[in-house]
């Protein structure tokens, strides 16, 4: 075991990601999607990761992206709300192939 999780990012960067989005009541679910879901990430791919919670706003996404920069991590974050795409395309896509990278209340998020 080479110490990654499933999503080919050290665990200790998970969980990082994980304590911000957990500082955030309103965020019930995060799904990680693109080339990190499929398994045909690279070394350096970026995260891409859209948020689910009810009456998330903006300046909670911006916030988040704040914190998330401050995290310092080697690879660069896409963050988006889900229910402010209006890309189909990019919904289906997160439909077919998102894993949940993080949900409120489990014990390994």
């Amino acid at each position: 075991m080479t110490g990654e999780s499933r999503f080919g990012l050290p665990l200790h960067a998970v969980e990082k990601l994980c304590a911000v989005f957990r500082a955030c009541p309103q965020v019930e679910r995060v799904i990680l999607y693109g080339s990190r879901a499929k398994g045909n990430y690279r070394v350096g791919s970026d995260i891409d990761l859209t948020v689910e919670g009810e009456g998330l706003s903006l300046a909670q996404l911006l916030a988040m992206e704040s914190q998330i920069d401050e995290l310092l991590l080697p690879w660069m974050v896409d963050l988006s709300l889900k229910d402010r795409i209006d890309n189909p395309a990019l919904l289906d896509h997160i439909a077919r192939v998102g894993l949940t990278f993080y949900k409120r209340g489990r014990a390994d998020a």
